[in-house]
């Protein structure tokens, strides 16, 4: 075998590979003969088939893959040799088109080899931690809104008319066409106004009414209903309004923080406190990544694989020009070249990923089987009912898991350099707190 570098500028490398004859025949005896022992042909014993039958039987089907496994053990050598490391995948082609069974192979292999990363010292980065207590403010706020979320219903005053918001208690029987239709009728039954339980329209048609009330209330059924029956029909529903409520928060007391399985209110309080205070923590931590990411990205330079740079740029412009299009759903638009802003952030992005990675291996971070799990559950849980399909998609796509992997490892990496760094905490109040983390969507 023979390698001939054809280029070599920046990060660019191109090899021109020759494959001997001899050298691939070599490797086709080599696997006829591993599976020549379980080999039966008719009027020889099993693995007693003469090589020059074998040969002509399956040599060809076996050529194929003979060849791809010296050409992967070649690009194996060459990066074990010069410890080149390729950021994608190597374009590799047969060059001699017109080859047949007997010539050597010639085939051209290029990629982009990524940069050497230089040596970072942390020792020269100080960071802010901005520390936030819960506040008895805070702390308040926190149960009051537990209080609206555990509400009751309280009846209005008679004649008062029912409000967006109250529960009304109502009989309905729902007809098409004059002719009651199954599963459209229901007695006593609560419908809160404005929760659009019902199908559009319908709880619009209750406001107003008043206990005692029998209202009319006339729908269309969606085109796309789930009962094709109903699909696009028009309805009336004779609705009888046997109760108007409005909702009541509940007491803040013991009785209260039991629902929310406490032992009492003071036990409660230091649950909420406890809760806010981790969500204060993670809100910092952001805050303190962004101003750790930006002192790497100024303290760090090396050359960018231009692939890696490209593919980064139009991504970051393909899903911002969606994020000013919302209306277009799918991928049939125009193809969407990256601006210059575009391509200054991809270069931020590609430069910290690939220092991050750099960083992560020489600190041997690993993301542990219990992690990934964990976070396959999160994700899981946006499909209800689908959660053990989603778990096994997920086992089965390698691009999947790489996707739920890479930000693990990055947190990771990231909590390895607070430690290495000087962290100085600084206690503040909630708004300043928001103020800087509102400070990271603006930049």
């Amino acid at each position: 075998m023979q390698v001939t570098e054809t280029l070599n500028e920046g990060l660019k490398r191109a090899y021109a590979i020759t494959i001997g004859a001899d050298e691939l025949d070599a490797k086709v005896n080599e696997k006829l003969a591993e599976a020549r022992p379980e080999i039966e042909m008719k009027g020889f014993r099993k693995g007693k088939v003469p090589m020059a039958l074998l040969k002509k039987q399956f040599g060809p089907r076996v050529l194929g893959e003979a060849l791809q496994e010296t050409i992967d053990g070649a690009m194996n050598k060459h990066f074990e040799e010069t410890g080149d490391r390729p950021a994608l995948q190597p374009e590799v082609k047969m060059t001699n088109e017109a080859w047949k069974e007997g010539d050597d192979v010639a085939v051209e292999m290029s990629y982009e080899k990524l940069p050497e990363i230089p040596e970072v010292s942390f020792d020269d980065i100080t960071l802010e931690k901005m520390v936030v207590k819960a506040d008895d403010e805070a702390i308040d706020e926190a149960l009051k809104n537990l209080a609206e979320t555990a509400q009751n219903w309280e009846d209005r005053k008679s004649n008062a008319k029912a409000q967006d918001g109250d529960q009304v208690t109502i009989d309905f029987v729902g007809k098409v066409d004059g002719e009651a239709f199954e599963g459209g009728s229901a007695e006593d039954y609560p419908l809160v106004l404005g929760s659009n339980s019902f199908i559009p329209g319908f709880e619009d048609q209750l406001v107003g009414a008043k206990k005692g009330d029998e209202v009319e209330v006339k729908v269309s059924f969606p085109a796309d209903y789930q009962a094709e029956h109903l699909a696009g029909k028009d309805a009336v529903f004779e609705c009888t309004i046997k109760a108007v409520k409005k909702p009541v928060a509940a007491e803040i007391n013991d009785d209260l923080a039991k629902q929310f399985g406490a032992e009492d209110l003071a036990a409660l309080k230091a649950q909420i406190a406890e809760r806010l205070e981790a969500e204060y923590a993670g809100a910092s931590r952001a805050v303190m990544k962004r101003a750790l990411l930006d002192a790497l990205d100024a303290k760090v330079s090396f050359e960018l694989p231009p692939s890696l740079l490209d593919a980064e740029a139009k991504q970051i412009a393909h899903q911002l020009w969606h994020e000013e299009n919302p209306d277009v759903q799918g991928h049939d638009h125009p193809e969407i070249e990256p601006t210059e802003e575009h391509i200054k952030l991809a270069s931020r992005r590609v430069r910290l990923g690939l220092l991050l990675a750099e960083l992560g291996q020489k600190a041997e971070v690993q993301v542990t089987d219990s992690e990934m799990t964990q976070a396959i559950l999160n994700q899981a849980r946006q499909y209800p009912g689908q959660e053990r399909a989603f778990f096994e998609f997920v086992q089965q796509n390698q691009q999947m898991q790489q996707q739920l992997r890479a930000p693990i490892f990055e947190d990771k990496v990231v909590d390895y350099i607070f430690e290495q760094a000087k962290v100085e905490e600084k206690e503040v109040s909630k708004d300043d707190l928001q103020k800087a983390v509102e400070a990271l969507d603006d930049e």
